[in-house]
């Protein structure tokens, strides 16, 4: 392996390199005077450096297609996955600067936590391998605990960071372990070594697949299933979005999950993974029953924040069926014709809607709870109701979100559900089809029932409301640019779908064919 460290060798991890070095700016800001405004102005500014780099990157006269140290790989996967990654985290602090502005305590250490938590999931989506899998998913989970329970006066707050600390560490020591099980019987820890696709496959292929395999793989794939709060890995999903603080909310439910199913995604494609069909099995398992689990769980609920929680959990089921439908007859056929990029197009289309979704919804579950920062937040949806006679442009705003979650017609929403329904019926998994159709009825239910709500007759005094002023501030300017996104996206899709299919990650076609072989010898 070639670990040279030349500034050369580094220049493809640059966008990360421009987001520590505002880490270390603004830990130097903060040192020499404490300034709330300059503080976020540095952070945000940092932010937009480093998507400005990206932006560069894609459109620059090559995309750099190249191995980083054996740890990093960077291809455009990478770079639009750590875009989709810095468009949250710039979300999440503009959003984070209003809300936290009137809080009594210390306010300027949020965003170096946000700061690191973004470079620990900017590296994530770029690993491909166990050792840098491990130290960037710990660099972004360790700050994410300190933000959960930032505004700690608060018992919620403080209890969810409490929770998915004790819960995210036993996770992350499965993983841990899962990874040892796995080097002890194939001797390297690159997701894209020859020799480990070999040893994986042929373990399992055989008629008694090795133990330490099997106990290797499934603790990793359950692990991987809690960072995702996916089925039946998901009891503390809805406790820790509850008591989270409303823009922190939103930065675990954007970052941190597009970082682990950018990371997860390449993992199996590379390391053969997904051609074997106990792994194959369990994923649609856990799809299966996150898809169930999180609708109808979704639907007893009175609290927003709960509902948006359960939500995601359906919506993650709805993307690990896109993943387990792609059409891998038609990537062991492009590598005889000297293709070995993998189209994930359908999957990266929902995250990208789901990203703008849970910005927009949590966006204005942030600005109606700004003001209250230090007691309630506006979580009931009976804070909710009436709102379309107080604030109209807002109520426009979450009705959208809604619409889009729901994956109703015109709405980004609409097109990410009917990619991944048309890919798993061109593979012919009708029953995931299903499972999708069925899901996205009963997540119509409490969606609507949100809408519903916010038309209803005021009440005469609300308890919880949204400052007049909220569309000229950061936050709200960005929530409505997030509006206007999932609407434009779900009317003219062509610009999304077109960046998404480019959007591709490489495999060593040596592998594709090792994989095919062994798999048509069974």
């Amino acid at each position: 392996m070639n670990f040279t460290l030349s500034f050369s060798a580094l220049m493809p991890l640059a966008p990360v390199m421009i987001v520590a070095l505002t880490l270390i700016a603004v830990m130097l800001l903060i040192a020499v005077k404490r300034n709330h405004n300059l503080v976020a102005t540095a952070t945000v500014v940092g932010l937009n450096l480093a998507a400005l780099n990206l932006i560069l990157m894609w459109f620059g006269p090559a995309v750099p297609e190249q191995q980083v140290m054996g740890l990093f790989a960077v291809d455009r996967f990478t770079l639009f996955y750590q875009f989709m990654i810095l468009v949250a985290a710039l979300a999440c602090c503009t959003l984070s600067h209003a809300y936290i502005e009137s809080y009594k305590d210390n306010r300027e250490e949020l965003y170096l936590m946000m700061l690191a938590s973004t470079a620990g999931a900017m590296l994530m989506v770029a690993s491909n391998h166990y050792a840098s899998f491990f130290i960037s998913l710990e660099l972004m989970s360790i700050p994410l605990y300190g933000l959960l329970a930032y505004t700690h006066q608060r018992g919620k707050s403080l209890e969810a960071g409490l929770k998915y600390l004790v819960l995210s560490a036993t996770a992350s020591a499965m993983l841990l372990m899962g990874m040892a099980y796995i080097y002890a019987y194939t001797g390297t820890l690159s997701f894209v070594d020859p020799q480990a696709l070999q040893g994986i496959l042929s373990g399992f292929y055989d008629k008694v697949p090795t133990p330490a395999l099997v106990l290797g793989l499934g603790l990793m794939i359950c692990a991987v299933a809690f960072k995702l709060s996916m089925a039946p890995f998901h009891k503390w999903t809805p406790d820790v979005y509850a008591g989270a603080p409303a823009p922190i909310a939103t930065f675990l439910g954007t970052v941190a999950k597009v970082a682990m199913i950018g990371l997860f995604i390449r993992f199996v494609m590379s390391s053969g993974l997904i051609l074997l069909p106990n792994v194959l099995l369990i994923l649609i398992i856990i799809a299966t029953l996150s898809i169930i689990v999180g609708n109808l769980l979704a639907v007893r609920q009175v609290n927003l924040k709960r509902i948006l929680a359960y939500s995601s959990i359906a919506h993650f089921g709805y993307i690990l069926v896109g993943l387990v439908s792609i059409n891998y007859t038609d990537m062991f056929r492009g590598v005889a014709q000297g293709i070995s990029t993998v189209d994930t197009q359908a999957v990266t289309v929902y995250v990208l809607t789901y990203v703008l979704t849970t910005i927009g919804a949590f966006g204005v579950v942030t600005l109606m709870s700004s003001p209250y920062n230090n007691r309630d937040e506006a979580e009931s949806l009976a804070d909710y109701r009436g709102m379309f006679w107080r604030r109209p442009i807002l109520t426009a705003v979450l009705t959208l979100m809604m619409l889009s979650l729901a994956g109703i017609p015109l709405t980004a929403g609409f097109i990410a559900k009917f990619m991944v329904i048309k890919q798993a019926v061109m593979m012919g998994s009708w029953f995931l089809s299903a499972m999708v159709i069925v899901g996205s009825g009963i997540g119509l239910y409490y969606y609507l029932r949100v809408i519903v709500v916010m038309y209803m007759t005021p009440p005469e005094q609300p308890r919880i409301e949204a400052v007049r002023h909220w569309g000229q501030q950061a936050g709200g300017l960005m929530v409505l640019g997030a509006t206007a996104l999932v609407f434009v996206l779900g009317v003219y899709p062509e610009p999304m779908l077109q960046l998404a299919k480019l959007a591709t990650f490489s495999i060593d076609p040596q592998l594709i064919q090792l994989g095919f072989m062994l798999f048509v010898q069974q």
